[in-house]
């Protein structure tokens, strides 16, 4: 066989050499140890929670030693292929902060190492196919789509590996003659590597997480290119994580099975084989047991599930590096306030089985992470969420600037701020008797508390309120008013003989706060009435002495 004439014959078009591609790409000027990484969705229209996981891995891989990020389409496959796919995959990973340094954009590409969007490749693709068959590497396979389901069905009954493999592999020693008549009578083809080895022999790839592999060698006439000239994902990912730099490629262990035959694609090139990390399942307990996130069975999987909840871009982010690093909680509780990129990740502290999502644990995150935030911090995320989730409830927050950041004030900062929201979404019922739109009552009182009594506690506290009382006075009048009424004024001796007294100051302080905020939870019911001013606290008293 005449392998250059063969490759002249299928490549017609195609005059340039991967020598040609080692210079228009040359290695990156990085320093020693950088990582080279990359994102590499297909537009789907569909991120989920495993490509932020491992988006994660290969961000801090690269900013933390100097290294290079990047975005790389991976489109060779059009019917999955949805529209605003790529629009969908950029505005995720910029709502989440994972800045990328070059790759696709909106308006085209940035970087040296381009085209970045797999269909726009198909020129390089060639080249290294087009060198493949001239080294006898590569062949024309002309199987039909019947017998390629002859070939399974075979297989099958014979309990075989699935493939084109050995005896499977009819077309791999066609003659030229063979090969020319087929072309002229416009048979539709594949290109296939030709495969050398056995899966009776055993190889030896290191990952970053998991050690030394023992995989069985690939034996496999995996297709390279498409009857459509474009490429497989094994063939496109190994041609553009060459040219393109990539050092690490991380991804998910369901691809654990096909790194033999990318090992093999990779030394048939003659070109060095990047590390690989391979991330463990995102899983959760289902019953007695663990199982794997699933797109149709999770509604948490999706990455817009938690922008629709509110859910914190940090929180999220901050779980997630808790399920990647062991380490990271506890340098979290030593480091509160630093940012999450101060941590020093590592792929020694990741585990091989599957992380467990536990969405508890990530609500307790994110109560914490928006406890930490100061009112201003709080205004720059709940209000962008309400402006794109709920209208009415912006409109409220940007009615009065100065009122809205009193408000959200309110239990922040000190040593343990308040942890009372978990979503953005919780917000507005949190919030709501700050206004009076949303203001919903319930005036069901203590025990202890007559609804005469109540009324007649309204009254006195609407004419002894003055809004210029610090905080101690405005208690001390409370406990006054208590007294006055026959309840106990000091909490100590109340607990200590109940009998005494048919309620005590808190229960006073009961009635105040369902007249204020209409609930008995609420945040400090002082700061609350501050915020609030007095025509609005005397508007709340009067409503409950004419509701009772």
């Amino acid at each position: 066989m005449n392998y250059t004439e063969l490759a002249d014959l299928l490549f017609p078009g195609v005059s340039g050499t991967p020598e040609d591609l080692e210079r228009r790409y040359p290695p990156r000027a990085l320093p020693e140890g950088a990582r080279v990484t990359r994102m590499a969705p297909s537009p789907t229209g569909f991120m989920h929670l495993g490509n932020l996981f491992g988006a994660m891995v290969d961000e801090r891989l690269a900013h933390q030693s100097g290294g290079v990020f990047f975005l790389r389409i991976e489109d060779t496959d059009q019917k999955r292929e949805v529209a605003g796919g790529v629009e969908t995959i950029l505005k995720v990973f910029d709502d989440y902060a994972l800045p990328f340094d070059e790759g696709a954009t909106l308006t085209g590409d940035a970087g040296d190492y381009g085209p970045y969007r797999q269909r726009q490749r198909a020129g390089v693709y060639h080249i290294c196919a087009r060198w493949l068959v001239q080294q006898g590497r590569a062949y024309p396979c002309f199987l039909t789509e019947a017998e390629l389901a002859d070939m399974r069905e075979t297989q099958a009954e014979q309990k075989l590996n699935f493939g084109c493999y050995g005896s499977f592999a009819i077309y791999r020693d066609s003659t030229l003659d063979e090969i020319r008549r087929r072309l002229a009578d416009g048979q539709p083809y594949v290109i296939r590597y030709r495969s050398e080895g056995s899966i009776l022999n055993r190889i030896k790839v290191a990952d970053l997480v998991r050690g030394t592999l023992d995989l069985p060698e690939n034996n496999q006439d995996v297709v390279l290119l498409k009857a459509d000239g474009i490429p497989t994902y094994h063939f496109a990912h190994v041609v553009d994580d060459h040219f393109m730099r990539t050092n690490v490629v991380v991804r998910g262990e369901e691809w654990l099975p096909t790194l033999p035959m990318h090992v093999q694609l990779f030394a048939a090139m003659g070109w060095k084989v990047p590390k690989y990390l391979h991330t463990a399942h995102l899983m959760k307990q289902d019953g007695g047991g663990k199982r794997k996130l699933s797109k149709r069975k999770d509604p948490e999987l999706a990455l817009d599930f938690y922008g629709e909840k509110g859910y914190p871009v940090a929180a999220v982010k901050e779980y997630l590096m808790s399920l990647l690093n062991s380490n990271y909680e506890d340098w979290r509780a030593a480091n509160s306030t630093l940012p999450l990129e101060d941590f020093a990740f590592s792929p020694k502290k990741m585990s091989v089985s599957g992380a467990l999502f536990d969405m508890d644990k990530l609500d307790d995150v994110s109560r914490g992470v928006i406890a930490r935030l100061d009112a201003a911090g709080v205004q720059a995320q709940l209000l962008p969420w309400a402006e794109k989730h709920d209208a009415d409830f912006a409109a409220l927050l940007k009615r009065d600037a100065t009122f809205t950041l009193g408000m959200l004030a309110i239990g922040r900062g000190g040593k343990k701020p308040r942890k009372d929201i978990t979503v953005w979404g919780e917000a507005k019922a949190y919030f709501s008797f700050f206004f009076d739109e949303t203001f919903a009552p319930d005036y069901t009182l203590p025990q202890c508390v007559p609804a005469d009594k109540a009324r007649e506690m309204l009254v006195v506290f609407r004419d002894l309120y003055n809004p210029t009382d610090d905080s101690t006075v405005w208690f001390n009048k409370v406990k006054e008013m208590a007294k006055t009424f026959g309840y106990a004024d000091d909490m100590k001796a109340y607990k200590q003989n109940p009998e005494n007294w048919p309620g005590s100051v808190a229960d006073v302080s009961c009635v105040l706060r369902l007249a204020i905020a209409g609930r008995l939870q609420s945040p400090d019911l002082y700061e609350v009435m501050r915020v609030m001013g007095p025509e609005m606290v005397r508007a709340r008293l009067q409503r409950m002495i004419d509701s009772i």
